[in-house]
């Protein structure tokens, strides 16, 4: 990849508004929502970069702020990815470290008028942002998890991924797909034969990842391609409407009541 080439991935994870850019975006809503890309920094096996879970939720954090009136948010890079230690560059941070990010990132955004957050997950492994909803949402604060395995389901549909989600485990056909799409650059030859399948993986949380494969993936990604990527990602975007309007929806509800 050459310095041109880097620096423009680089810039595809990070924001480029400015503070009058949140500012105006914000006078035209009845709440405003930000959104928050949580990826990690762990093995995919030897075709795509450490960094694929961070890409592909910038990329589905992009898309949604291309669709919807959101504030897109710098990513989560680190995460929870202790199953996959047994491979060279992982790094994790632990669940309580990433539990106390979320939730002062959160706290700041109320700080400065932006009271809702919606977690865009790119890792699996990421379990304690389902915690963290549900222990903000019993506070009476606004925040979401997304996707939902729902909207994995339709988005495989709908761009004709032939794996299913369970086989589709890591380093598969979508990862490979969103990758060959939104960052074509970062992924390196060899996917085309990586194929492997792992169904049974009952005891991946205590064996980890390289209990059930020695290259690091589990999946087809022989079948990605960029046009189901494309397609994946605009899916997605659909579908964070109806999340979405769990908030735009109450606030409206809660103007009209004070009205």
């Amino acid at each position: 990849m050459s310095g041109t080439e880097t620096r423009s991935a680089a810039y595809g994870l990070l924001p480029a508004d400015t503070t009058q850019d949140v500012r105006t975006r914000g006078a035209g809503v009845s709440r405003q929502v930000a959104v928050l890309p949580v990826g990690s920094f762990e093995q995919h096996g030897p075709f795509l970069p450490l960094a694929t879970d961070t890409l592909v939720a910038c990329a589905v954090a992009r898309e949604i702020a291309a669709a919807h009136p959101v504030h897109l948010l710098p990513p989560v890079t680190i995460s929870c990815s202790h199953e996959h230690a047994a491979w060279p560059g992982t790094v994790s941070i632990s669940s309580v470290t990433l539990h106390a990010v979320i939730r002062d990132i959160a706290a700041s955004l109320r700080r400065s008028g932006v009271d809702t957050l919606v977690l865009v997950n790119g890792h699996g492994g990421n379990y304690v942002l389902g915690n963290v909803v549900q222990e903000s949402s019993a506070r009476g604060e606004s925040m979401a998890l997304f996707p939902a395995g729902e909207d994995w389901e339709t988005a495989r549909e709908r761009a004709g991924v032939r794996t299913s989600l369970l086989t589709d485990m890591h380093a598969g056909e979508i990862e490979t797909s969103i990758l060959l799409h939104a960052h074509p650059e970062w992924v390196r030859p060899g996917y085309e034969t990586a194929d492997f399948v792992a169904d049974d993986r009952r005891h991946l949380l205590t064996r980890g990842m390289s209990a059930y494969t020695d290259s690091g993936v589990i999946g087809r990604p022989s079948l990605g391609s960029a046009e189901k990527g494309k397609a994946l990602l605009e899916s997605l975007a659909d579908s964070f409407g109806a999340c979405l309007s769990l908030f735009t929806d109450a606030a409206g509800d809660a103007g009209d009541s004070r009205g």
